[in-house]
C-alpha cells in the first residue's frame, strides 16, 4: 500500500525530486489477546474454580453431613438394576422384572353377599303395596293396644308373630310370605324387640310405613298395662 501511494505522488509530479517525495510509514497496533490462548472445545470452567476457597472448604465437610450425589453416584431404580444389556426384562421364574409383584395384580376378595331369597310367585313389593290397599285387617286386632312384654313373648308362632320396632308392635303374621330376605330370618325377632337386628340389616328402610296397616299397639312395661 505505501509503494503504491509513493508511486502515484512521483507520477502527479515527475520533475520532483525523489527524495522529497514525503514517505508513509504504517505501524501495527498491538492485539492485547494476542496471547490469548483458545481451546477447541467449549467445556465449561470449573465450578467452583480449582484453587478456590469453596472447594478447598468442600474438602473439610464432616462425613455425618448430607452430600448432593452426582449423576454417577445416583442408583438406578431395582427393576433396572438387574437387567443386563442385550436381555429381556422377563426373569428366569417367566415373571417381567418392570410388572407389578403378582400378588398384586389378584383383585381383592369380595365380601359374601347374602342372596335374597326367591319368593313365590305375586308376592313382590308391587304385590304387598296393593295388600296394604285392599282395605283387609292386617293388624289382626280391631283397636290399637298396649302390648306388655309378656304379651309380645306370646306371639312367636308362624302362625301369629308380633313383634316390635322402637317402642312400635307390628303383627309380621301377613307379611312372611313377602320379606325379601326369607320367612326364616323375620321370625327371628319374633316375640321380642326387632329393633338392634333391623338396624343391622336394613336400616334404610322405613319400616312406618312398610308395616303401617300391621300395626298392632305400642310396648307399654308390666305396671303400666
Amino acid at each position: 500500500m505505501a509503494s503504491y501511494l509513493r508511486s502515484w505522488l512521483y507520477a502527479q509530479n515527475p520533475n520532483a525530486d525523489a527524495s522529497n517525495v514525503p514517505s508513509i510509514e504504517t505501524t501495527l497496533e498491538e492485539d492485547d489477546d494476542a496471547e490469548t490462548v483458545h481451546g477447541d472445545d467449549d467445556a465449561p470452567p470449573a465450578f467452583p474454580a480449582v484453587n478456590s476457597a469453596q472447594r478447598a472448604a468442600q474438602s473439610s465437610i464432616p462425613d455425618d453431613v448430607p452430600r448432593i450425589l452426582t449423576g454417577n453416584q445416583l442408583m438406578p431404580p431395582p427393576s433396572l438394576a438387574a437387567r443386563r444389556p442385550g436381555t429381556s426384562g422377563v426373569s428366569s421364574t417367566g415373571s417381567s422384572s418392570l410388572l407389578a409383584p403378582i400378588t398384586t395384580t389378584k383383585p381383592p376378595p369380595q365380601p359374601a353377599k347374602k342372596g335374597k331369597v326367591a319368593l313365590a310367585p305375586g308376592h313382590g313389593p308391587l304385590d304387598w303395596a296393593n295388600l296394604k290397599k285392599s282395605g283387609q285387617n292386617l293388624r289382626g286386632t280391631d283397636t290399637l293396644l298396649r302390648v306388655t312384654p309378656s304379651m309380645l313373648k306370646e306371639h312367636r308362632t308362624r302362625e301369629d308373630a308380633w313383634s316390635s320396632f322402637s317402642g312400635k308392635v307390628y303383627n309380621l303374621t301377613p307379611y312372611l310370605p313377602y320379606h325379601p330376605g326369607g320367612e326364616k330370618e323375620l321370625m327371628r325377632v319374633a316375640g321380642r324387640d326387632g329393633t338392634k337386628l333391623f338396624a343391622l340389616t336394613h336400616a334404610w328402610v322405613n319400616i312406618d310405613y312398610m308395616l303401617d296397616e300391621c300395626l298392632v299397639g305400642f310396648m307399654v312395661s308390666e305396671s303400666a298395662a
